[in-house]
């Protein structure tokens, strides 16, 4: 993309300075918390499947405190054996739908879409309902996937994961394109005038960023992809990840984003101490924190909240009074053109 799409701009906002913004990984629930965990266990509620009951109430909330994004987790099948997460629950898209319909602002990301298991073609004609419907809010993560048992199940080759990835992103690109849809691959031309419709918001399409390695090689994902999606690490291994992607991408502009598990805890002086892809500490040890994030290149973390005991109405009120402010988050809107926008 020659120019950010909207709903990357608004991530890694030019008048920000550098700085970072802040999101959340959905769901928005504390069913990680150790008393949630005892209550669950006492009523026989499974772990990794969140309470949704509240989950239009607190997205509007995040909406409304100043939040950057809200981002889904694709989770097609719940293999409590295994991994337990059950992730969003809902079906990404369906949700996503939802959600443009009920916020105003923040961008709605997927973190990610498993695309080997998807038909690349509808992939691209759900997002683009989703960044009309939302104003040019869509921002497309992918992934290449990581449980094997899914595969086979939808007629899919785990091994070959990485090949589908590369022609799934390709597809991704020709079928938001400016005019006929052309799949060399697929023995299609631009004279057969077939097209995606709706069109995205952007002429350029939607941006997509890459989760982890997606089975591709660092060079790969820095021509392709429109920003990193990266796991969580350490500062110092962080250090070593952004540098690579600044060096591959040199000065083209595409941000680096990561999620964190964040325990904040109830005293705002509390000392940080590392948890599973992520901190437990005070918010005033997670400001210095996340000022380090961001001089070492982070554009935007989103905060995983589940591990929390408090409510997360609380967490919210709290991070968006002694956090937010010191990552001030894009006043611009995201808007299309008169002739753009669903009446």
């Amino acid at each position: 993309m020659s120019s950010p799409h909207p709903a990357l701009a608004r991530l890694a906002p030019a008048e920000a300075g550098g700085r970072l913004t802040l999101g959340l990984e959905l769901p928005l629930d504390n069913d990680w918390g150790p008393s949630r965990q005892d209550a669950d266990r006492a009523a026989g509620r499974p772990f990794g499947v969140p309470d949704l009951a509240e989950h239009t109430r607190l997205a509007r909330l995040a909406d409304r405190l100043g939040f950057a994004a809200l981002w889904l987790r694709d989770v097609p099948l719940h293999d409590p054996a295994h991994f337990g997460d059950a992730g969003s629950v809902f079906e990404t898209f369906t949700h996503l739908g939802h959600l443009a319909a009920v916020t105003e602002h923040v961008v709605l990301g997927t973190a990610a879409v498993v695309l080997p298991l998807r038909e690349p073609l509808l992939v691209a004609k759900a997002a683009a309902t989703v960044d009309v419907l939302s104003g040019g809010r869509m921002l497309l993560g992918v992934a290449s996937g990581d449980r094997p048992v899914e595969y086979p199940l939808f007629g899919r080759d785990f091994p070959d994961r990485g090949t589908a990835f590369r022609e799934g992103v390709e597809t991704l690109r020709a079928a938001w394109r400016q005019g006929p849809l052309e799949l060399a691959r697929a023995g299609l031309g631009a004279e057969r005038g077939l097209e995606v419709l709706p069109r995205t918001v952007d002429p350029a399409g939607i941006a997509i960023a890459v989760a982890g390695g997606a089975q591709q090689t660092p060079e790969w994902i820095a021509e392709h992809a429109d920003a990193s999606l990266d796991y969580p690490r350490d500062l110092g291994a962080l250090r070593v990840k952004t540098q690579e992607w600044r060096r591959l991408t040199g000065d083209g502009g595409k941000p680096y984003l990561t999620p964190m598990v964040l325990n904040l805890r109830e005293d705002p002086g509390a000392a940080p101490r590392p948890v599973r892809l992520g901190l437990s500490t005070g918010s005033r040890a997670l400001v210095d924190h996340l000022e380090r994030m961001s001089a070492l290149g982070v554009a935007h973390v989103s905060f995983n909240l589940r591990p929390n005991d408090r409510p997360v109405d609380e967490l919210l009120h709290e991070l968006a009074e002694d956090v937010l402010p010191h990552f001030r988050t894009s006043t611009a809107r995201t808007t299309q053109p008169e002739s753009r926008r669903l009446q």
